[in-house]
Parts: C-alpha cells; sequence; structure tokens
C-alpha cells in the first residue's frame, strides 16, 4: 500500500513531455474522488517536470507543475506519467531523481509508458511490469532482461506499472480497495459509471476468442502460435501441423473469421510489429527486419511500402518531423507554495 494506513498519503506526478491525458486523468481523479466521498484528505498530490516547467501533453494542452526533479518535498508515491515517443525522450534529471527516490524507499510506479524511463533507470530489475500494449514489443527488444506482461497493471512490492487509457484508474481502485475498503472503490467507480473494477489479471487487448466466439479454439490458437513466432515465422504446413488441421482447413477459418489467407494475416502481424518497433525504437532497419522475420531489409521495406503505402524510412522520418506540429493549449493551475 501507499503510505501508512491512517495518514494521509502524499503522491507525486512526473509529467513526462507528450504525456496522455486520459491516462493522467485516470490516476488521479479516483484519489480526488476518494477525498470528496469520504470528507477526508486521504490523499494529496504535486505534479512535477524535469527542469519545473510546463508540460505538453500529447493533445497540446500545457499544464502548470509544482516542482522540478530533484526537489526535497516528501511524497509516499511518484508516478512518472508518459506517453507517446518515450523512446525519444532524453532526461537524465529525472532519472537521477528517480534512483533517489528508490533510495529514500519511495513506491515507484508509472504510467501509460512510464515504466521505459522506470526500466531506462535500471528501477524495474527483479520486479514485474507492464506498459501499453503497443509498446509491449519495442520495450521488450529494449530491455530483454526484464519481466514484461501484458496485463492491465502489475503491483510488485514497492513498483506500480500500467497500461495507458482507464488502465490507472482500475489500478487506483485496488490500491484504495486495499488501504480504504471495497465499499469506497465501488463507490468511486459508480462515480465515473466504471462497469466494474478490473483486477491485476485482466489482459489489455480483448482476445480473439471474445471477437470470434469460444468455438474457434483451432483458430485461437493458429493466431497465437503466429504471435509467438514473429522472428523466426512457422510456416503453413506446420501451424497446421501444431493445431492439428489440415492447410486447407486451416485455410477456411481464416477466410470466414478473419476474412484473409493465413499468410497473409500473418504478414500483417509481423508488419505491424515492425512499425512499433519503428516508430518507439531506434533500431536500424536493417534489424527490425531480422527482428520480425524479413531476409532482407530490400524485402522488408517492399512489403511495409505496400502494406502502409510508404516507406519504412519516410515513415520513421515524418514521426520524427510531426513531433514539433502539434498546436498548444494552456491549463493553468494554483501553484502550491
Amino acid at each position: 500500500m501507499i503510505g501508512a494506513a491512517n495518514q494521509t498519503a502524499r503522491i507525486g506526478f512526473y509529467l513526462v513531455p507528450q504525456f496522455s491525458m486520459i491516462a493522467f486523468a485516470s490516476v488521479i481523479e479516483p484519489l480526488r474522488m476518494a477525498n470528496q466521498l469520504t470528507g477526508q484528505t486521504l490523499y494529496e498530490w504535486a505534479l512535477v517536470s524535469s527542469q519545473g516547467e510546463a508540460v505538453q501533453c500529447s493533445n497540446g494542452i500545457k499544464i502548470d507543475v509544482d516542482y522540478a526533479a530533484g526537489n526535497r518535498e516528501k511524497f509516499d508515491a511518484v508516478f512518472v506519467c508518459s506517453g507517446v515517443n518515450i523512446h525519444l525522450v532524453n532526461d537524465e534529471a529525472g532519472i537521477q531523481w528517480f534512483r533517489q527516490l528508490d533510495k529514500a524507499k519511495t513506491v515507484l510506479g508509472a504510467v501509460c509508458t512510464g515504466t521505459y524511463l522506470l526500466a531506462k533507470a535500471e528501477l524495474l530489475n527483479e520486479r514485474r511490469c507492464t506498459i501499453h500494449w503497443e509498446n509491449l514489443a519495442s520495450t521488450r527488444e529494449q530491455f530483454p532482461h526484464l519481466v514484461i506482461s501484458p496485463e492491465l497493471f502489475e503491483i510488485d512490492n514497492d513498483r506500480y506499472t500500467c497500461a495507458g487509457g482507464t488502465a490507472p484508474m482500475d489500478m487506483l481502485l485496488c490500491e484504495i480497495r486495499n488501504k480504504h475498503g471495497a465499499d469506497l472503490a465501488t463507490r468511486i467507480s459508480e462515480q465515473y459509471m466504471c462497469e466494474r473494477i478490473r483486477d491485476q489479471n485482466d489482459r489489455q487487448r480483448v482476445p480473439l476468442t471474445q471477437r470470434i466466439g469460444a468455438s474457434q479454439p483451432k483458430l485461437s490458437e493458429a493466431v497465437s502460435l503466429m504471435e509467438a513466432n514473429i522472428e523466426e515465422p512457422m510456416t503453413l504446413d506446420e501451424l497446421s501441423h501444431h493445431v492439428g488441421l489440415s492447410r486447407r482447413q486451416l485455410e477456411r477459418l481464416f477466410q470466414r473469421y478473419l476474412h484473409c489467407v493465413p499468410t497473409r494475416y500473418y504478414l500483417e502481424l509481423r508488419l505491424e510489429r515492425a512499425r512499433q518497433l519503428l516508430l518507439q525504437t531506434s533500431m536500424p532497419i536493417v534489424d527490425i527486419a531480422l527482428a520480425c522475420g524479413f531476409i532482407s531489409a530490400p524485402h522488408f521495406s517492399k512489403c511495409y511500402r505496400d502494406t502502409f503505402s510508404i516507406p519504412p524510412r519516410d515513415e520513421r522520418r515524418r514521426a520524427a518531423g510531426l513531433l514539433n506540429e502539434m498546436p498548444t493549449h494552456k491549463a493553468t493551475r494554483t501553484r502550491r507554495n
């Protein structure tokens, strides 16, 4: 749990440029509502940035903060809130501060892609963690020694990590439930019209079985095999053998439920993984090609261009060029003394 049982928990939110607004709101709003519903100050919070400057989130809104990294404020927990293009962030001040917080036994957490910065600070070693599903592949490539799960959130002792979107709300509601009881957590959930509080074992993405129905276990098994064998793709004969179907039977299943042939589905899976690595890492294109099962960079480039209508090199350049084109909107807030 964060903070002592009968004391106000003080939480810092470290805002990284291009952080996700919905993920940030989802992590802070349960705390506000906990205070409102109980009439007590169960939680206090402050905003922090690398140099103490206002931070622009991914939708262009700028938010003022209270402190700079390295401040001497006492926090029970600090959550790193980030979003797109996390691999381009060079934040030595933040990383050094996270390490200082770790030495002070402060609980450290990450929202959306904040896990990447904690990993870069070497503060997730021997901890189970998670990150937004779009960044799973690239983060595993960057930090192969870490145990990175596809779960909605992970709480491993003094490390709290979660995916983006509304997943932070589930993680904080579970924290509130554990510390202040199920009744308060349920009341908060009702205020935000959440159908249920998802737990730590919930997956981030809707499983294929929920999209096509549970009556096609062979198809789900084949897709799972594809997803697990990106770097060294299996042949259609190998897939058929492993799931116990003929090639023709497997092709019919794919055509009926996924509206394409197995080889096309497999290729699109590999290209989508390649696109994630292309936009979320600085890996050379030839290494991305090999990591996604293509025999050469030219072959990869052709397949990529045929699918996305742009060569991979141009895709990366275009993404880098868009970083400075986001409009700015100012959101002001009262600074703490």
